[in-house]
């Protein structure tokens, strides 16, 4: 089976759709599947307003026409609700070929943060986009339940893995800081609510890895955390084991906090925020994982 994936995101880009869609084509060859892609590589690109570091391709019709073509796919998938998204969607629909979506990112809380438009107006537009297909792939069962009530269709869930040969437990720890120590990981932006973490009072260490537009502020803000930078593969790993807890933030303001594949370590979470099996219930204060 030969498949095609469409993504507006992809390297040198640094985030979980690139590494999701990275990942599931190295363990493709090992399925019987073939994955080719349509990302921007190839087309000019201008950065994205508020987030210089995303850039967006300026891509003609016929172009990603043409890539979808030669590749011969047996399913096409789309995997961003970007430029290319949009015009594979329309080319798919115009030459009928069967394609699923994936919902990523909560989008319309990340412009809702930025501009003064209103949630229904993007929900109304990301509807739209994703219904076209005949399913659209979402990661946890809080996703696809909020999804739903907003009249999305045909929702398949599609969880996420962790490389357990990388992410272990080790018998040292790379942070010499006093403990219990907490670890956010993920992009730095206004929409991750990256506060709702540092906020919160806590004993020992707080830690924070990862860049974005909101670095600086939160820096000046929370001068008692520590700010790592971007980590990734072995680095990034090293630290997390060594780690209990460890948050990354949900768009749109919860708090989205777990450990996975770590040996057994504790995670914790914000209100309504699934855990793997386990779900976090309660707006005041933390609790252990189930």
């Amino acid at each position: 089976m030969r498949i095609l994936v469409v993504t507006d995101a992809w390297w040198p880009q640094v985030n979980g759709v690139v590494h999701s869609l990275t990942a599931i084509a190295e363990a493709a060859g090992r399925l019987g599947a073939a994955i080719d892609f349509v990302t921007p590589e190839g087309f000019k690109t201008l950065p994205l307003p508020t987030y210089p570091d995303i850039r967006i391709a300026l891509a003609s019709r016929a172009e990603v026409a043409r890539r979808i073509e030669v590749s011969l796919p047996d399913h096409v998938h789309i995997a961003t609700e970007g430029p290319l998204g949009y015009l594979a969607r329309d080319h798919c629909r115009r030459k009928g070929h069967k394609f699923t979506t994936s919902y990523h990112t909560r989008f319309p809380e990340y412009v809702s943060a930025r501009l003064p438009i209103p949630l229904s107006v993007t929900y109304g537009l990301m509807r739209r986009f994703h219904n076209a297909g005949i399913g659209t792939m979402v990661s946890t069962d809080s996703v696809a339940a909020d999804l739903t009530a907003r009249g999305f269709k045909r929702l398949m869930r599609w969880s996420r893995g962790v490389d357990s040969d990388r992410f272990r437990p080790r018998d040292y720890s790379v942070l010499d800081l006093p403990r219990p120590i907490f670890l956010y990981v993920g992009r730095l932006a206004v929409e991750k609510n990256v506060e709702a973490f540092l906020e919160l009072d806590l004993p020992g260490s707080k830690v924070v890895v990862g860049d974005g537009p909101a670095m600086r502020p939160l820096r000046a803000a929370f001068p008692m955390a520590h700010f790592l930078g971007l980590k990734v593969g072995e680095d990034l790993a090293e630290i997390v084991a060594g780690i209990r807890p460890v948050f990354s933030a949900a768009e749109g303001g919860e708090l989205d906090v777990t450990v996975p594949a770590t040996g057994g370590r504790d995670g914790v979470g914000g209100r309504g925020q699934d855990l793997g099996d386990g779900r976090i219930e309660g707006s005041a204060g933390l609790r252990e994982a189930r």
